[in-house]
């Protein structure tokens, strides 16, 4: 327990939650890892096809797409399933659209040759940050899935150049912190999401100002708690891979 925290959690500002990244998850899957950020767990699936949408046929390179959804009892209260209603919510949308750049930002599409690697990320248990999550579990999932196409003689290398990892930070009564949950993530002055390769590239931040807007050094602050966070996600990354 962090002394004097002023996070619910009484975290240190700088410490995440226990973040546990299992690999195998799925049976049926080519790659899968369940990620457990604290209280939130996201099922991450890949699924090779071999072919590629219409518009790269013949191209030669492939594609990486994810798809999200939360299921009915993740949160407190059921949330009708979004196939009852007959379409997707923007919010939805939008993250499964973030999981697909990030995880294409870190892959040689002609290395992969033509075919499509979807992303499964479905959240069973939600507790904040579940788009970061997904992202961090979605690349091990589409490691082990493009290992196995390795394995099978299908393609040479990984194309998977390098890891990409995703956190949350915010500004949670006047201070930045990392890694927020929902009672933190809920009562924000600010939460930014942070998606870094393991290199240290930036690939996407989202922030936004809920009371009045951060200042650059607030946002350098929460950069610097970010890069750390996804450095640590990284190492769990490897270890849950198998790589030094």
């Amino acid at each position: 327990m962090a002394k004097n925290s002023i996070r619910p959690s009484r975290r240190a500002a700088n410490q995440m939650r226990k973040v546990k990244l299992q690999t195998g998850a799925a049976k049926y899957a080519e790659g899968s890892c369940l990620a457990i950020f604290g209280n939130t767990h996201v099922l991450c699936a890949a699924s090779i096809e071999e072919r590629v949408p219409p518009w790269m046929r013949g191209t030669g390179t492939g594609w990486v797409t994810a798809e999200y959804g939360m299921l009915p009892r993740s949160t407190h209260t059921r949330t009708n399933r979004e196939a009852a209603r007959g379409k997707q919510s923007g919010r939805t949308q939008e993250i499964q659209r973030l999981i697909g750049r990030s995880l294409r930002a870190v892959t040689d599409m002609e290395a992969l040759g033509e075919r499509q690697i979807r992303l499964d990320c479905d959240v069973l248990q939600a507790d904040g940050g579940t788009r970061t999550a997904s992202i961090t579990g979605a690349c091990v999932a589409l490691h082990l899935a493009c290992q196995g196409l390795i394995k099978s003689g299908a393609i040479e290398t990984n194309p998977v150049t390098e890891l990409v990892a995703a956190i949350s930070c915010g500004i949670y009564q006047g201070e930045p912190v990392l890694d927020l949950d929902y009672p933190e993530d809920s009562n924000a002055q600010a939460d930014a999401n942070f998606v870094l390769t393991e290199r240290g590239g930036i690939v996407e931040i989202q922030g936004t100002a809920e009371e009045k807007p951060f200042s650059r050094a607030q946002f350098n602050k929460l950069l610097d708690l970010a890069r750390d966070g996804t450095q640590d996600l990284v190492k769990a990354q490897r270890k849950a891979l198998g790589i030094k």
